[in-house]
């Protein structure tokens, strides 16, 4: 028998996680090749995963923690979506996962500071 794997990529600023994932008979997580118990954001947005043993691989570069929290969200709410299970599916619509955040830094424009900030005027 093949196990089916699913496989998503997630991205918030700089950041971008690729997640595969699979089901078997006990949790497995997988961050950046190293084992770990629980990643925080899985507690608070995705609590029904609990009862579903997964295994996952994920490999996340790029940007700061919590963008990578946010791009890790976003791949792995993909990935259950493409798993077509109706409960999921019900879950990630209703709490709104499968929704990109679009919001990249600005650049910085010459002449000026930083994006928009600009050096004190002095009118005489």
């Amino acid at each position: 028998m093949c196990k089916m794997q699913y496989y998503s990529i997630g991205r918030r600023k700089c950041s971008v996680a690729k997640i595969w994932i699979s089901k078997s008979l006990e949790n497995e997580i997988l961050l950046n090749k190293k084992s770990i118990k629980t990643i925080k954001i899985l507690k608070f947005s995705f609590p029904f995963l609990r009862s579903v043993p997964l295994k996952m691989n994920i490999i996340v570069f790029g940007g700061g923690i919590k963008g990578q929290q946010e791009a890790i969200s976003l791949a792995l709410a993909r990935a259950l979506f493409k798993m077509n299970e109706a409960k999921f599916k019900y879950i990630l619509n209703q709490r709104k996962l499968l929704t990109q955040d679009s919001r990249i830094k600005e650049r910085k424009k010459y002449g000026l500071k930083k994006a928009r900030k600009a050096s004190q005027y002095s009118k005489r």
